[in-house]
């Protein structure tokens, strides 16, 4: 027989099944209404639902079929009108259990029930049963049990190849609950690194919009009208009325095999504590990824959650609260405290919508582990039975739940990472950095108002013309001695001295070929009118621009000091010249500097003239 997709909706006085039965054979159709009990028969569908209220059959029922969607609506009466059936869209809770349900249960609870808010009707004892039973170590120490409700062992006997790329524990059938805590919280203090930490502090703005980001249950509450009304007292529970399903999500609740939990009252109290851990890691991840899951989801989940990556039972609200805020700072991507706490403000969002909203977000867990190898593993381990056993559940239960930890306020001082004192430092440096910055601009101005006189003097040993022959060559050459004095002593960088003295050299040779023509094209530049008719004083470009160039040359390059002391004995000679001034303005700097100049070639060129400071011949002549 076949299961057939359908789905429940309820009016004050009527419940609505609508049944998806695509070519059945509906003139052979087969119902049966009693009390709690719906059975629908149309070969080869075969339903049956134990229902949340009672239903009657009295003559007002109806039903119809459309051919074209083959669909099958029926419509049945409630046997007391106004009531409200709690729990239509938890369908696999809907599916009768396997079995009799006239038959005696084998195990039966005497006096108080110890969790009154669920009642169960008989105990599954098809629970899937491992053939590997030889477990003698595993069952003397019962502190090594694991999975929902700490009801597997020894699995990672079996699948310990599978399992140990989903989680961090090694050898876990043979590992105490104590033990996991211990090498959880040190793998933790490990990875956590604040290099990373400190970065995503102070660098924020794309945590800032993911702060921002609303996920679909946000929508979800504000779409939500609470009525305090009696009769209206059934949109309390979300249900059917704000959080819908969708059609690969009932295809998966029908999938599920319907079966009970028999729990005492510290393991119910553990599987709530799990199931927080759960959300809090779906919640940090469908924020920090807008909703949008990819490869990395089913890693973010599992490694956020220590319920999923150590196996971890938790005992109180406090210690999920720091276990998760512990990892989010050690594992993600986006490592920051608050999106810690607004994961968990989106926990109390989803526990306060009730148990339709975390069945949504178990169903999202579950479809991306099963999409995903090998964490597919930890829906047997976990996801499975936590969406079982949800949807039989009272909202209530999870609505105090939601209150407990909303009121619950986790600090950075209960990680344990010193947080506080590496924020501290992090900000004494920071004001140190802003204060060296300032200080940093003097040297730069500096460097600018040297640049702007090195442009002035460029522009000064361009436009001053040679007075007569060598001599004014000697006064360009000493000013330009003087001249990258200047520059030297303001701290600019200079050329390599192997590749100034080639270039200097290629300009001395090109400077003697035109040192006769040089004067006539300076005197005709001083007076136009004693040009020659058609030529105007640019037709035939002095060596102005060669000295220009040399210039551009020698700005790097500082001389040795025989150049100093014949270029001052020859301003003795040839007095007056501004390059000559500023040579003497800087001759002390120069004296005092402690670098390697460039020697001057002793040979004789119209370049460089350089006289001996004690016989003054040679430069008498020269002149």
């Amino acid at each position: 027989m076949i299961t057939p997709a359908f789905e429940l909706s309820q009016e004050p006085n009527f419940l609505t099944i609508i049944i998806h039965v695509p070519y059945a054979k509906v003139n052979e159709v087969d119902l049966y209404l009693d009390g709690v009990d719906f059975k629908f028969y149309a070969k080869p569908y075969f339903l049956r639902l134990t229902l949340p209220g009672r239903i009657v059959e009295d003559g007002r029922e109806k039903a119809s079929y459309d051919a074209d969607t083959g669909t099958l609506t029926i419509k049945v009466p409630k046997e007391t009108p106004d009531e409200y059936f709690e729990g239509l869209n938890m369908l696999t809770a809907l599916l009768a259990p396997k079995g009799s349900r006239s038959a005696k249960p084998l195990l039966e609870e005497i006096g108080p029930a110890i969790n009154a808010e669920e009642e169960e009707e008989e105990f599954d004892w098809e629970i899937e049963q491992s053939p590997f039973v030889h477990l003698e170590g595993n069952v003397i120490n019962s502190s090594c049990f694991y999975g929902f409700a700490n009801l597997r062992s020894g699995v990672f006997e079996r699948l310990q190849h599978e399992l140990s790329d989903v989680i961090d524990l090694k050898e876990p059938d043979h590992t105490t609950m104590v033990e996991r805590r211990q090498k959880r919280l040190a793998a933790e203090e490990t990875k956590f690194d604040s290099d990373h930490y400190l970065a995503d502090l102070f660098e924020d703005d794309a945590i800032q919009h993911l702060l921002t980001y609303g996920p679909w249950w946000a929508n979800t509450r504000e779409a939500k009208k609470v009525k305090k009304t009696q009769n209206e007292q059934h949109l309390m529970d979300p249900g059917s009325q704000f959080v819908k399903f969708s059609k690969d999500e009932k295809e998966q609740l029908r999938n599920f095999t319907n079966k009970s939990y028999l729990l005492d009252r510290r393991s119910c109290q553990n599987v709530y504590l799990g199931l927080l851990d759960i959300l809090l890691a779906y919640a940090y991840e469908v924020r920090s990824t807008e909703g949008e899951a990819n490869t990395e989801s089913s890693w973010n989940i599992w490694k956020l959650s220590g319920t999923l990556c150590w196996l971890e039972t938790y005992h109180s609200l406090q210690e999920v609260l720091v276990s998760f805020s512990r990892r989010v700072l050690c594992y993600p991507f986006y490592r920051h405290f608050q999106l810690a706490l607004k994961a968990v403000e989106d926990a109390v969002l989803i526990l306060q919508l009730g148990k339709s909203a975390v069945l949504k977000c178990l169903l999202g867990i579950h479809q991306i582990f099963r999409e995903s190898d090998p964490a597919y593993l930890l829906n047997d381990l976990y996801i499975t039975d936590y969406c079982i056993w949800i949807q039989k559940v009272k909202s209530k239960k999870l609505t105090t739940l939601a209150e407990s930890l909303q009121n619950l306020k986790v600090t950075k001082n209960d990680l344990g990472f010193e947080l506080e004192d590496l924020e501290k430092a992090a900000l004494l440096v920071q004001e140190e950095e802003n204060e060296i910055k300032p200080d940093k601009s003097g040297p730069q101005s500096l460097a600018s108002e040297s640049e702007a006189e090195e442009d002035n003097g460029s522009e000064e040993l361009s436009s001053s013309s040679f007075n007569g022959g060598e001599s004014d060559s000697d006064e360009s050459d000493s000013s330009k001695c003087s001249s990258s004095e200047e520059l030297y002593g303001k701290g600019l960088s200079r050329r390599a001295e192997a590749n100034c003295k080639t270039e200097v050299k290629a300009k001395e040779d090109l400077i003697k070929s035109n040192c006769g023509e040089e004067t006539v094209h300076t005197d005709a530049t001083r007076d136009p009118d004693k040009c020659p008719s058609g030529e105007t004083s640019t037709a035939k470009s002095p060596p102005r621009r060669l000295m220009e160039e040399l210039a551009d040359q020698l700005q790097s390059v500082g001389f040795s000091e025989p150049c100093e002391k014949s270029a001052a004995e020859n301003s003795e000679h040839k007095p007056t010249s501004l390059p000559l001034q500023s040579l003497a303005q800087y001759q002390h700097s120069q004296t005092t500097s402690q670098q390697t100049f460039l020697e001057v070639s002793p040979k004789r060129n119209c370049l460089l003239l350089v006289a001996d400071p004690v016989n003054t011949e040679d430069f008498t002549n020269l002149a």
